[in-house]
């Protein structure tokens, strides 16, 4: 089974960036989507960017011109760049992935990881 580690969340005032990192143990990497999920407390988990096997992208409004999603097949690791960061983009951030977009809600790639915590406050 592929295992996902997150990586590189932190505290971080309003307005600030952060750049997370998620590797993949094993798996076919490169012909999956693969995207960022976050969990805030007392919320469902959400799909936050995707990214496919050929690099087009995908990202929730409330993200959108603020988060870059990016991979690199060759290493199997995703990558989250964000900026201008809020307090509402607290959360755990993880990682996962799917051969089918539809499958995206519940992705199948690779076991859950223990997630990397975002927390944007003054």
């Amino acid at each position: 089974q592929v295992q996902m580690v997150e990586s590189g969340g932190a505290l971080v005032q309003p307005g600030g960036s952060l750049r997370l990192s998620c590797a993949a143990s094993g798996g076919i990497f490169s012909i999956n989507i693969m995207g960022w999920y976050r969990k805030a407390d007392e919320k469902q988990r959400e799909l936050v960017a995707s990214i496919s096997s050929f690099g087009s992208t995908d990202y929730a409004d409330s993200v959108k011109g603020r988060f870059t999603i990016s991979r690199d097949n060759t290493k199997k690791m995703v990558y989250l760049e964000m900026n201008n960061l809020k307090p509402e983009d607290t959360a755990v951030y993880y990682c996962n992935g799917a051969y089918y977009s539809d499958n995206m809600d519940r992705p199948d790639f690779g076991n859950w990881g223990q997630g990397t915590r975002v927390t944007v406050s003054s």
